[in-house]
């Protein structure tokens, strides 16, 4: 939502000024369909040319994501650390052995299914039960997860972060498409030199257009939607450490409570919940 109104108030003030300051509206609209065919394919061409296609897949799904809320919400996190905190106790209580089924099957375990927004996402379901199998195992000491864990949280970031750079290429190559649409326009000029001032200084100014729309479509369009993007791989990762830190904690044989205030404090302040609402949550459920 706020990724349309950015661009509506961009588009605004640009040709709002440029009308008042008594801008021919007219050869913009002229030129805007072979510019932007000129800009677009050559763009979209060497995008494509530039990322195998499970980047470009990966960037299409971000793209849509953009437009979208987030996610990543203090109930959610609230939600995950209950989680968290239920079955570090059941492990706690009743032995690590206890939680072997929740974590070889936790679609039809009561504890997942506790908590659907969390425990249905098949990222932290795999996540969490991935390394719940390690503990249970009773191979590897916390170092040795957590080494582990900062592993595939960098893997996971590095591979969500592909789509950001993909965007941010396309951002980087619109302004030289532009010029690109841009002396194609002065070449046919050029081309036309025996017309008449008035017919000259509207080609020159449709080819000057190529230019603008390239610079306008970089700093007004493309890289805020990196931005954005990146954003959101930025609290997706959040998530896998709010989860890593609880389970290292209770590693560390801190109790479930004391785990579970761990994942709170590594979490965004806007959307942490405090240590009152947190324990409540977790007392209600």
């Amino acid at each position: 939502m706020f990724v349309i109104i950015g661009w509506v108030l961009a588009l605004a003030c640009i040709f709002g000024v440029f009308i008042a300051h008594g801008g021919n509206i007219g050869v913009v609209l002229h030129a805007l369909p072979f510019e932007m065919t000129t800009i677009f394919g050559a763009a979209i061409g060497g995008m494509l040319a530039t990322n195998p296609p499970k980047v470009m897949k990966a960037t299409m799904k971000g793209l849509g994501e953009c437009f979208k809320g987030s996610k990543y919400t203090k109930a959610r996190y609230m939600d995950l650390l209950a989680l968290l905190y239920d079955i570090l106790q059941k492990a706690r209580k009743e032995g690590l052995m206890s939680i072997e089924k929740d974590v070889e099957d936790p679609h039809s375990s009561a504890l997942f299914q506790k908590y659907p927004t969390v425990g249905n996402d098949h990222h932290v379901a795999e996540f969490i039960t991935d390394y719940l199998r390690m503990m249970v195992s009773g191979n590897l000491n916390a170092h040795e997860i957590e080494s582990l864990m900062d592993a595939e949280i960098d893997t996971h970031h590095h591979e969500a972060f592909l789509a950001v750079q993909a965007i941010q290429r396309l951002a980087g190559g619109l302004p030289a498409f532009g010029i690109v649409a841009a002396v194609l326009g002065v070449v046919n000029t050029m081309g036309s030199v025996g017309q008449p001032p008035a017919v000259l200084g509207g080609m020159i100014g449709s080819a000057l257009v190529g230019t603008f729309l390239g610079i306008l479509l970089a700093y007004a369009f493309a890289e805020p939607l990196a931005g954005a993007l990146e954003a959101k791989v930025d609290e997706a990762g959040k998530e896998l450490q709010c989860i890593k830190t609880t389970l290292l904690a209770s590693m560390q044989g801190y109790a479930p409570q004391v785990a579970i205030e761990f994942g709170r404090k590594v979490l965004y302040s806007t959307e942490r919940p405090t240590f009152a609402e947190l324990e409540g949550h977790v007392k209600k459920k």
